[in-house]
């Protein structure tokens, strides 16, 4: 019979960290704790992850990225538990304590970063479940092992073949005995193994269910926690100007000029957004400064409040991609707040802080000039999402937000870009990461298939250089000439534009359309491709369709 217990313990093993993380998940989950073993290794993981793929992962899944890495430690967490089970066939003690440990390392991750007892408990009840799951398929595999085929009984030799009697009915009776046996082997041993597969499937499958069960009660509860936030925002003391006609051009396909929360893009190192309490937040500003300033939550909320259209953007944006928006924030200057603080000669840094621990490194003269550079506390009418940075963040038109849209805002340290660093910084990135002027192609979408009406086809898109303002957008069919789009009215030149442009004379097939923008300071879009390290992607967008 073929050993199967290498397979027995390594599958054992595996099944085993799925029902650890599938019950440590979906206990968390009940409990609205942040403590499940898939987030604490992925918060401690992001920081360890090389830049490059960091950006990759933007770039492939989008705002999707923190699903996609806590898939990727869930799968290789089961991997690790498959292999802590192999090594149990010759030392199974050994495998047993190292399936302890393995699950006891978030527990220490999360009790040395401020964590509680009670935010340990999912864990160890996760370690108690695995365990069992373990010891209980390895017993049930055992069971299967042992079962051996029963042998052949040793053939009777009638005394006819002692004396010279017919062979074959001497191999005849043993042939039948021996098949006898087989078949009576199988018998005994199929049902045990079946039983051992299946037990393994159906934990597997309830460890991933409750995965998903524990990430979906995660989510609703961040959600509400996010919506339900007792902050009443108050009336601001100078509001964002009406919306000019003509400043959505109101084509299907083509984004909104302003974005709805729910759709508004999420990029940032926090797997689980941070719980801060309105009530107990503050803001330090210190460093280089004449005095340090600390600013209540309700002291912000008298101060005489601002409204503007701001568009932000992400640097791993890619060519064409949506990893940006435009939204009416509510906040004060961040200019009036450092002007409290009154910054030393020399600064020209401002190191914002995150309650999760993320920093970025904005100048200094960008949060000093006339541009509405704001600490935030509200989006599109109502407080800021949890997940877009409650109670409070900064929105700084102009650079990209890495380099200044904090959410979950703390601190800021007025400093030099020679003595301090950022989170991104660190990695490779710019220290300053001015937005650089871009466009997309929104309709067609890509591959339509589009009806010409009279040889007439209609592309739109929208163009942005935040801070200095659109001036023109230029847009070509296949290798023709660059023909000037109309553009609607402006919000401010701190917001995005849309651009519209209807091709005559289009012929049946396959076409391409391209776009490129120009700013008001006649800056040309950059046509050559480059990957989004140290600063941005660059490069001319296009879509291919076909005209029917």
């Amino acid at each position: 019979m073929t050993d199967r217990r290498p397979f027995v313990f390594a599958l054992a093993g595996a099944v085993a960290a799925l029902t650890y993380f599938g019950s440590s998940e979906f206990l968390a989950g009940i409990l609205s704790l942040t403590s499940a073993p898939l987030l604490v290794l992925g918060q401690t993981v992001i920081p360890l992850v090389p830049t490059a793929l960091i950006k990759a992962a933007i770039a492939l899944f989008g705002t999707g990225d923190k699903l996609a890495l806590v898939i990727t430690i869930a799968v290789v967490g089961v991997l690790i538990g498959g292999l802590i089970g192999w090594l149990g066939a010759h030392h199974r003690s050994l495998s047993l304590i190292l399936l302890i440990g393995f699950g006891a390392l978030p527990v220490v991750l999360q009790l040395t970063t401020g964590g509680t007892l009670v935010g340990a408990l999912p864990a160890l009840v996760g370690i108690g479940l695995g365990c069992a799951t373990y010891l209980g398929l390895l017993r049930l595999g055992r069971a299967d092992h042992r079962t051996e085929r029963v042998s052949a009984p040793p053939a009777v030799v009638p005394a006819s073949a002692k004396t010279g009697g017919p062979a074959e009915t001497v191999e005849r009776t043993d042939t039948a005995d021996r098949s006898g046996a087989v078949e009576q082997a199988e018998t005994a041993d199929g049902p045990d193994r079946r039983l051992f597969l299946g037990i393994a499937a159906g934990l597997s499958a309830i460890g991933v269910a409750a995965i998903a069960a524990g990430q979906s009660a995660a989510v609703l509860a961040r959600n509400a926690a996010g919506t339900v936030a007792n902050l009443v925002l108050p009336r601001p003391a100078a509001s964002a100007p009406p919306i000019p006609a003509g400043a959505d051009l109101e084509i299907d396909d083509l984004a909104p000029i302003v974005t709805p929360n729910a759709d508004f893009y999420r990029i940032d190192t926090a797997l689980v957004p941070p719980a801060v309490d309105a009530g107990t937040w503050s803001l330090r500003i210190h460093g280089m400064v004449e005095r340090e300033v600390t600013v209540t939550m309700e002291e912000l909320l008298a101060l005489p409040l601002e409204e503007h259209y701001l568009t932000i953007t992400c640097v791993s944006n890619e060519v064409g991609g949506d990893l940006i928006g435009n939204a009416k924030w509510l906040g004060y200057p961040l200019r009036e707040l450092l002007a409290r603080a009154r910054p030393k000669q020399g600064a020209d840094m401002v190191l914002s802080g995150s309650d999760d621990g993320f920093t970025a490194s904005t100048p200094l003269e960008v949060l000093t000039d006339d541009r509405a550079a704001l600490l935030a506390v509200g989006m599109n009418g109502r407080p800021l999402p949890r997940d877009h940075g409650y109670p409070a963040r900064l929105v700084v038109p102009g650079l990209y937000g890495f380099v200044s849209a904090t959410k979950w805002v703390t601190s800021l340290e007025v400093t030099r870009f020679a003595d301090k660093q950022a989170y991104w910084t660190t990695r490779g990135w710019s220290t300053h990461g001015p937005v650089l002027v871009a466009s997309r192609v929104d309709v067609p979408r890509a591959g339509a298939r589009v009806p010409a009406s009279n040889g007439q086809v209609v592309t739109a898109g929208m163009a942005w250089a935040q801070h200095t303002g659109i001036g023109q957008v230029q847009v070509r069919l296949d290798n023709g000439d660059w023909r000037t789009a109309e553009l609607s009215e402006e919000l401010s030149v701190d917001t995005w534009r849309q651009w519209r442009h209807v091709f005559t004379d289009v012929a049946p097939g396959s076409h391409t359309v391209t776009v490129r923008a120009i700013d008001k300071d006649g800056t040309v879009q950059i046509s050559d491709r480059r990957p989004a390290i140290p600063g941005s992607p660059t490069g001319l967008h296009d879509r291919d369709f076909i005209v029917e």
